[in-house]
């Protein structure tokens, strides 16, 4: 009797203890920060304040009345006007006033309106850029971006101090205020007057804030590239830190061309489709 209260007694313990273990891993599973939301936020700003950049490297080089035929489908989505005898000089890229559906596959409307001390290659030149109610996919485009022609970097290569201050109304109506300071450097491409073959590195860092409330910084731990020929950023990771969670990093890829990265939290990686 004695033995079989005693197995009794064990078989108690065990379940006892398999029950606890059990509800631990359940509160362990329920605790698991698994959101990508600040990370998906931030690549969606990255890329609409990089894009209007080289939106306006594009337009720089046409003339007034020129359409932007990187950005045009069967017709051409923006016209580009330039004022040449204010000061400082302007240039005015119009989408029209409904979507537009753009050869990357995006659409836009509205205005990117640039004012310029001088050419974007020249060295010392600033290009101050600002909206008018422009959406790219629904996302509502707003703040202002500076770009400053640093001249010529040690390895003979031009380069670029970039700021933005932004905000992203996105299509949802959730929001997102976005800062952001950049070292732009021209890897390749520069010496031809060919668009589509530049390459750029993106170094710096920044912050951001979602409607909810939710901030975090950021700083790119290994250079983005930006090719022009690539829709997307191809290359590169960045860390992100949320107040109050965990350090999420970005990584967007080995430098083939798709829309996919990922985003890794406390060692677990999820995948993210880019916009």
């Amino acid at each position: 009797m004695k033995y079989t209260n005693f197995k009794l007694g064990l078989v108690a313990i065990a379940l006892t203890s398999s029950l606890m273990f059990s509800s631990c891993r359940r509160d362990k599973n329920n605790n698991t920060d698994n959101d990508t939301e600040m990370a998906s936020d931030n690549s969606i700003s990255e890329f609409a304040y990089n894009d209007v950049g080289n939106i306006v490297d594009d337009a720089s080089d046409k003339k007034t009345g020129d359409n932007l035929g990187n950005y045009k489908t069967a017709s051409n989505c923006a016209t580009v006007t330039h004022d040449t005898v204010s000061n400082p000089k302007t240039i005015t890229i119009d989408f029209g006033p409904t979507n537009c559906l753009c050869n990357d596959g995006r659409y836009r409307k509205g205005q990117i309106l640039v004012s310029y001390t001088g050419k974007y290659r020249d060295s010392g030149s600033v290009h101050t850029i600002t909206f008018n109610n422009y959406y790219i996919n629904n996302n509502h485009v707003m703040g202002s971006k500076q770009v400053s022609n640093m001249g010529k970097n040690a390895s003979n290569q031009s380069y670029f101090n970039i700021n933005v201050n932004g905000l992203i109304i996105k299509a949802s109506n959730d929001s997102v205020l976005w800062t952001a300071s950049r070292v732009r450097t021209w890897i390749q491409g520069e010496a031809t007057q060919t668009w589509g073959d530049d390459i750029y590195e993106i170094t710096g860092n920044g912050s951001g804030q979602r409607a909810n409330g939710n901030t975090w910084t950021m700083n790119i731990i290994q250079p983005l590239v930006k090719d022009l020929s690539c829709n997307w950023i191809s290359e590169g990771k960045i860390e992100l830190q949320p107040t109050g969670k965990a350090l999420r990093t970005i990584d967007f890829g080995n430098g083939s061309c798709d829309n996919q990265a990922t985003v890794t939290i406390n060692g677990n990686v999820y995948n993210i489709t880019l916009n």
